[in-house]
């Protein structure tokens, strides 16, 4: 099993298998508007701009699950990602990423590679393990579940996950690892 045998809901409601993207590097992000990561939408944006010509594709997938910060509607969210951030990566519905409802794409990521812990040398972690710590200590509980937004899977052209990049992980700072799986796919 690998990330090709799952289906997610576009934003215009279709369902997508994820089959049709065997052969491409792939950063799959769980992401919100309202978020002190929310910046991470333009260095994702750059990232895609860089490198989708050699078979590099970001698949973003909102959630509100995080403290209500993805409380818009699909459309709006999608309106707003392009207005505000110039992004042009497949978007998906509001999804579930951890707990009794999660995804069943999120369910396998976070239980293919375990939590990596948090960079509390990050300006956004000051603000954002307190915060866990003190409204949400439940999110801690266990070793594999997805934290918060922006938490980060690189995908190799076979459809398994090489990497976990939490939140506190910029986008750019990942920039040397899709390098090296781009350098993996034959064309």
């Amino acid at each position: 099993m690998n990330i090709h045998n799952f289906t997610a809901t576009s934003m215009i409601g279709q369902e997508k298998s994820l089959a049709e993207y065997k052969g491409k590097v792939l950063l799959i992000v769980n992401t919100a508007g309202r978020c002190g990561f929310t910046y991470q939408y333009e260095d994702l944006q750059k990232l895609y701009n860089r490198y989708k010509d050699k078979g590099f594709v970001i698949l973003g997938f909102p959630c509100n699950q995080f403290d209500n910060q993805e409380p818009d509607a699909n459309s709006q969210i999608q309106a707003n990602c392009l207005l505000n951030y110039g992004v042009s990566f497949p978007l998906f519905q509001k999804t579930n990423v951890r707990d009794e409802n999660v995804h069943p794409l999120f369910n396998y990521l976070s239980n293919k590679i375990p939590f990596q812990g948090f960079n509390k040398f990050h300006p956004v972690a000051k603000i954002l393990i307190p915060l866990i710590n003190e409204k949400h200590p439940e999110y801690l509980t266990d070793d594999h579940s997805i934290k918060w937004n922006f938490t980060k899977f690189l995908i190799d052209p076979n459809g398994e996950v090489t990497k976990r990049f939490e939140c506190t992980t910029d986008p750019i700072d990942m920039e040397q690892d899709i390098e090296k799986l781009l350098e993996t796919i034959t064309v």
